[in-house]
């Protein structure tokens, strides 16, 4: 086993997180990987993607300790907990279709030779300067933990291609990346963070250079720690959201406890119109037997109104509680259901043993909110044929309509976000009509008014022609308590003036999504 030294008190994570650092390779180590490979001169041959965290460069020059030349492979894996480069006796396992990084790694450095690698100072950023023909790339890779990635460069720093694209960090084509680099020349001393006396070279079990006892040991372990990483996001993902909706059912239970007592003012409706003759002008009380138990039972009245009149209003608390009753038991359902295709979806990628394919599912899963169990589609397939009522796509923007009370309050509660738009007829029953918002950008004019003309039109204003509409960010709305369903109160809410456009709308046809509408 891989003997793990202390963390340092600086580190400050928890256990679980202790346990994927510490078997990352440290600086002392890579400078160790880097001395032992002796890269510069080495020819690049191929570039292997075998996995969407794993990347293998074929090597070809003289082996290292010999004066004879032939093929080797360099590994560079980014695997939470597992971040390392050092050459492997194992060739590489070819995805089922090329990934995109190595075909873009095919294109600029395969036949390129190595000129030289080196590490960072103790940074844990790996340097290999790489010329073919007239062009010199830099391939760089870092081996952090927590943000690992492998980024090729121009000599100006300009960002090619990087296998992980994070454009928060500007790790994009087009982007500038070139650390330790101070004065901005490639060839500038790299910085040294001081940190030297932290880390130490550990011991590994086995026989061989620190590079083959480096293979052997991840050989055996680092697949399963790539793969637990994936398992433990899964759980995250996936456990935040099942606790919302637990949470949102405990919630919804309780409520329905109380609706569960509205079957006691028919009751008393009935009770007091069984009474009526015994029950005098003023009365604040009638104490009469109870024929839906046993002996008597008193019933609060009005001594203002007439007690057929008190009797209507036990009579309208009831039917409020009753309808109240079957939408909850309605929403119950709803996410009694959500919460069991959760916990499938979960099951079913904890099952999954092929790290890719887990990631793939998991990049797909906040499109619709997980991967159906089994693989069969996935979540964003399956949340399309449960949107409800009408959807829309104009160029890259979204446009959700509901036809009723029932979907304007499903697509309230399920399928929209904070900060996407909500529109809806002043003055009119009609659909809400939402905007899928997106990050950084305004909704053009010609999508609000695609928007607003589908308001109107799915609204009891449309023969009008023209009229106004609201609109505001969804989180700007508030729902009215034990309103009726769907009913919202807006706020921050601005006006907008619509006349409906039938060549407008005629083309919205074009766009829609759904057929089966």
């Amino acid at each position: 086993m891989l003997s793990r030294p202390e963390p340092p008190a600086s580190v400050g994570v928890w256990p679980y997180l202790w346990l994927y650092w510490s078997v990352s390779l440290n600086w002392k180590e890579i400078d160790l990987v880097l001395a032992e490979l002796a890269l510069p001169g080495a020819q690049i041959q191929r570039v292997y993607q075998s996995a969407y965290d794993v990347l293998h460069l074929e090597l070809y020059g003289k082996i290292p300790g010999t004066d004879q030349l032939g093929r080797r492979f360099l590994l560079v894996a980014l695997s939470p907990g597992a971040c390392r480069i050092h050459e492997t006796a194992r060739p590489p396992v070819k995805p089922p279709k090329p990934l995109r990084f190595a075909e873009f790694c095919k294109s600029r450095i395969v036949n390129g030779r190595i000129e030289d690698a080196s590490q960072l100072g103790d940074d844990r950023v790996v340097r290999i300067v790489i010329r073919r023909g007239e062009q010199r790339y830099f391939f760089w890779a870092r081996l952090w933990s927590n943000a690992a990635n492998v980024i090729i460069t121009g000599e100006d720093g300009i960002i090619l291609d990087a296998m992980r694209r994070l454009p928060r960090r500007g790790e994009i084509t087009g982007g500038y990346f070139m650390p330790g680099v101070p004065d901005g020349t490639p060839d500038a001393a790299p910085h040294n963070s001081g940190r030297s006396a932290e880390y130490a070279v550990r011991e590994l079990p086995g026989a061989g250079t620190f590079n083959e006892r480096l293979d052997a040991w991840y050989a055996e372990h680092a697949g399963a720690l790539s793969l637990e990483s994936l398992r433990e996001d899964a759980r995250k993902w996936y456990g935040a959201r099942i606790g919302r909706l637990t949470r949102s059912l405990e919630k919804l239970r309780e409520k329905e406890a109380d609706y569960a007592a509205a079957e006691k003012y028919r009751e008393y409706g009935d009770i007091i119109m069984a009474n009526l003759g015994n029950i005098r002008a003023g009365d604040a009380w009638l104490e009469a037997e109870n024929f839906y138990g046993s002996g008597l039972i008193r019933i609060a009245l009005d001594a203002g109104k007439k007690p057929a009149s008190v009797a209507e209003e036990y009579y309208a608390r009831y039917r409020k509680g009753k309808t109240g009753r079957e939408e909850l038991a309605r929403e119950i359902r709803e996410e009694d259901d959500e919460t069991a295709r959760l916990r499938q979806a979960l099951e079913s990628l904890l099952a999954e043993t092929n790290p890719l394919v887990l990631h793939q599912r998991l990049k797909k899963r906040a499109a619709g909110n997980g991967a159906v169990a089994g693989g069969a589609e996935t979540g964003a397939q399956a949340g399309k044929k449960k949107r409800p009522g009408l959807t829309f796509r104009r160029r890259e923007w979204l446009i959700m309509v509901g036809r009723d009370a029932a979907e304007n309050d499903t697509l309230l509660r399920r399928h929209v976000r904070g900060q996407d738009l909500w529109l809806h007829a002043r003055e009119y029953a009609g659909s809400y009509v939402f905007i899928r918002g997106k990050s950084g950008k305004s909704v053009p004019l010609d999508i609000l008014l695609d928007a607003g003309n589908l308001a109107l039109f799915y609204s009891k204003g449309r023969n009008n022609a023209a009229g106004d509409l609201f609109y505001t960010r969804v989180k700007f709305l508030r729902r009215v308590k034990d309103g009726p369903r769907g009913l919202v109160i807006p706020t921050q809410e601005k006006n907008l003036r619509i006349t409906l456009d039938q060549a407008r709308l005629r083309e919205l046809e074009t766009c829609r999504v759904d057929r089966n509408g």
